[in-house]
């Protein structure tokens, strides 16, 4: 087995903020092309190897090629068996294994396709599985997915959704000496925050996953001069919701606690910006059923949003499975150990050799 912790510190050494892939893509293709078994396409800059062994199922292992800009972490810094540097846990780490797996297994007992990707942390719109998708379908194409984000060594099963909401209430302009002539928009937000402050969180348990549902304000805008009563004021809110839901019945369920506290007459209106769908646990399928039990370790809700949605929305079940901690994913202290990356390199590698 190579040394996944000096492989992914040169993964790390490789800058790769998101819309700046092509390097690293550089680097993933040449290395896959090299091997001389695999079929590699490349668009853009994401790359997708596949065996063509004709197995009776075939799995698809993805990892996005980015990471969020750096914070004074930018370098490697291994220090023993841990090893700091931008993307360490989220996930060049991941990356690392999904290469040595390539490598290592040359006659897998399940047809492989590997994924690398671009663009995963930024605007969905930009997302290189998207780009993958609309030019060349049949490469995601597979019986489940495994998607090496962090999650400590569990199955991370699933996806919650995100909805978020612009919620506008509207008011009277006034001299601010005669507030009685107008109405203060911005005061008007009062009930519409205590309502958002009171949500009472789902947490519903799916496949032996519980979720927790949650629902915050993340953005509030308003005001026109210091002397002016402002007419209008807005915030912003992101919700999670739970894989028991799509993003209609998430939002009837937003619309259905603000309503009592809008009033149309005045202006105040509710406005869907952007959203990801939520995506089931999917563990009663063979293979991740198999991968679960190679773990040795009960799963675990995914609470945020991961890709796993994009290919569950493709009828391919898929869980989240990768070394590192996902609580410091984007922290500039982020590290990943050795025994991660062997915990789930070995676990991967007996999923691909299960006859």
């Amino acid at each position: 087995m190579s040394d996944l912790l000096a492989d992914t510190a040169a993964l790390i050494a490789v800058p790769s903020v998101s819309y700046h892939e092509a390097a690293l893509a550089d680097l993933v293709e040449e290395r896959l092309r090299a091997l001389g078994r695999l079929r590699v396409d490349r668009i853009g800059d994401n790359v997708v190897a596949r065996t063509e062994l004709g197995r009776p199922g075939r799995v698809v292992l993805g990892g996005h090629l980015d990471t969020v800009p750096a914070n004074g972490n930018a370098r490697p810094d291994l220090e023993g068996d841990i090893l700091h540097g931008l993307g360490a846990a989220d996930m060049k780490g991941g990356l690392a294994i999904m290469l040595a797996l390539a490598v290592s297994e040359a006659s897998p007992a399940l047809d492989v396709t590997w994924v690398f990707y671009v663009a995963e942390e930024v605007a969905r719109v930009d997302n290189g599985l998207l780009a993958i998708a609309a030019e060349r379908p049949e490469l995601l194409a597979g019986d489940a997915a495994i998607l090496g984000e962090p999650t400590g060594g569990h199955i991370e099963a699933g996806c919650q959704g995100v909805l978020k909401v612009d919620v506008t209430v509207g008011g009277a302009r006034a001299h601010s000496a005669r507030p009685w002539t107008g109405r203060n928009a911005i005061h008007r937000l009062v009930p519409v925050l205590s309502a958002v402050a009171d949500f009472v969180e789902r947490q519903p348990v799916i496949d032996g996953c519980r979720y927790r549902e949650a629902l915050q304000t993340v953005k509030v805008s308003g005001g026109i001069a210091g002397n002016v009563v402002p007419d209008r004021a807005t915030i912003t809110l992101n919700h999670r919701f739970a894989p028991d839901r799509d993003e209609l019945a998430a939002e009837r369920a937003l619309r259905a606690l603000l309503d009592p506290v809008l009033d149309p007459s005045l202006g105040d209106h509710f406005e869907v910006v952007d959203s990801a769908p939520s995506a089931a646990p999917g563990l009663g399928h063979p293979l991740l059923r198999r991968l679960l039990e190679a773990t040795g370790q009960p799963p675990r809700a995914k609470l945020g949003w991961t890709d796993v949605a994009f290919f569950v929305e493709r009828g391919i079940p898929a869980v989240n499975y990768g070394p590192g901690d996902p609580e410091v994913a984007h922290t500039a202290g982020e590290w990943v150990s050795r025994q991660e990356l062997e915990t789930v390199y070995a676990t991967l590698t007996r999923l691909l050799r299960h006859r």
